[in-house]
């Protein structure tokens, strides 16, 4: 398993279930049998998903007498917004580079 936060929290993202949890989620507190219900997946299979996503720091489970509250921790996100935001001004100052020559070229091609 990887040892530093952002490995972790990119490998607990990259599967589109443990995503639809998480957005589930992120509208507020849901208990296991909740969240399993939109899949057609087993009951274990949906805990091994939240202990990813637990393990991640993504989630928070609880314990309320029979009740098993998860909630959202986005804490970690911001992490991975933080991360991809500095290849977003990369990009964003590569297409203002060909947006510059794209400029440059219509003179002469109009000519």
């Amino acid at each position: 398993m990887p040892a530093d936060h952002l490995s972790t929290t990119f490998a607990a993202l990259a599967d589109p279930t443990r995503r639809a949890i998480l957005s589930r989620l992120a509208t507020g507190e849901a208990t296991v049998k909740e969240l399993a219900r939109p899949f057609s997946i087993s009951g274990p299979a949906i805990s091994r998903h939240l202990r990813v996503l637990e393990r991640a720091g993504l989630i928070a489970r609880g314990r309320d007498a029979q009740w098993r509250p998860c909630t959202l921790k986005a804490e970690r996100l911001k992490e991975v917004a933080e991360y991809a935001d500095e290849f977003r001004l990369i990009w964003e100052q590569n297409f203002d580079r060909l947006d510059e020559y794209v400029r440059t070229m219509k003179p002469r091609n109009q000519g």
